[in-house]
């Protein structure tokens, strides 16, 4: 069986995460099946995908052209032997967007999806969309072709119940569109030796997209407002550091809170997810406007706080019942030293904590039968 893993990448350490876990679960249950990735030169270069042995898909587009199908014309012996596949040699497509089909996000990659989806329809190639975000739909060629994959994909799961509404309001409720958690719960992190957590007990991660996707006056305070969370934890001898979950725009936000604030707040830069996770595993709080940053704090008991641009954000801490996790960004500074307080105290904490691992276990629980889901599909 040959799998295409979509729309994961390495740039990202949250789609390197779901990347991850999908080739974790894939193996632990179809051992014998081979993966196989599209490159992209930003996003999944040769080099990363090999060290995962991953085969190559003769997929690239220049002048919107696709010209992959021209692998065709090389022998079949002769792809095999440098470990490249043709889209139509995929027997499974495991979409793990994240986030991609949105009016937020734009119409490219929702029309690009529709459109293969036609093709892999013909190739009786099957093609499930992994636990993401979706919506909302307002743009009519975005729910239009939305509309398609809705109707014709073999599974999809939403993350959350706002995004299954999204989903429904445009195809209606369908059995195959189904409720499911971000699955990367269920990966493990490894902290790297060298990580001290008496030295660096709180994690700011910063996110670029706060400067984007928000309004003008959330993108304005955003770097104000990670100042004086720093400035507070600085003062309560938390010893605060930020952890860059992805990109040098998301270093550029860390620095710019450095210079503001005036005092030495530590950067770690870990190219690792696995020791991204781990780092946050043994942290005592975090505050993060990163998505996966989120889930692999609550998901190891780590209390943590968040200013989001998506609906995605508030509904994860609906589901470990946190909904205090949640702040604004023109928060007043006694409403925001307020919650930091409760992730300081140690009673509070240990509530919270315990709290959040009994509902990660159920997270974890609610992923393995979305697997479960997954290959029952497969093995048809």
């Amino acid at each position: 069986m040959m799998i295409e893993v979509r729309k994961a990448g390495f740039v990202n350490k949250g789609a390197e995460l779901m990347l991850l876990s999908v080739l974790d679960r894939v193996g632990r249950e179809l051992p014998d099946a081979d993966l196989v990735m599209a490159p992209n030169l930003r996003t999944a270069p040769y080099r990363k995908r090999a060290v995962l042995g991953l085969y190559q898909k003769v997929w690239f587009q220049r002048y919107r052209v696709q010209w992959g199908h021209l692998g065709g014309l090389m022998p079949r012996g002769m792809r095999e032997f440098f470990g490249l596949v043709l889209d139509s040699e995929v027997d499974v497509v495991l979409d793990a967007s994240g986030f991609s089909y949105s009016d937020q996000v734009g119409l490219s990659s929702t029309l690009a999806t529709a459109r293969a989806l036609r093709r892999w329809k013909k190739q009786e190639t099957k093609v499930i969309l992994l636990p993401q975000a979706f919506g909302p739909f307002e743009d009519n060629r975005i729910r239009s072709s939305m509309r398609y994959i809705a109707e014709h994909a073999d599974l999809i799961f939403a993350r959350d119940e706002i995004s299954y509404n999204y989903l429904a309001d445009i195809v209606g409720e369908k059995e195959h569109i189904r409720i499911a958690p971000d699955f990367t719960c269920l990966l493990d992190g490894n902290a790297p030796e060298w990580f001290d957590r008496h030295k660096n007990r709180f994690c700011i991660i910063p996110n670029h997209r706060m400067l984007e996707k928000t309004s003008a006056r959330d993108a304005a305070g955003y770097v104000s407002f990670l100042s004086k969370c720093c400035r507070y934890l600085h003062d309560r001898d938390q010893k605060p550091f930020f952890l860059i979950h992805e990109s040098d725009r998301d270093l550029e936000i860390a620095r710019s809170v450095i210079d503001d604030l005036g005092i030495d707040i530590k950067v770690i830069v870990e190219g690792d997810p696995l020791m991204i996770k781990g780092i946050l595993g043994r942290c005592h709080g975090v505050i993060s406007s990163r998505f996966h940053g989120l889930v692999s704090s609550l998901s190891q008991g780590v209390p943590a706080l968040t200013v989001g641009w998506s609906h995605k954000y508030e509904m994860l801490f609906r589901d470990y019942r946190f909904t205090d996790g949640l702040l604004s960004i023109t928060a007043p500074d006694r409403e925001i030293e307020s919650r930091i307080d409760r992730l300081i105290d140690k009673d509070s904490h240990d509530k919270l904590s315990a709290g959040l691992i009994e509902e990660a276990q159920k997270q974890k629980d609610l992923s393995i039968r979305m697997w479960d889901s997954v290959f029952s599909v497969l093995s048809r």
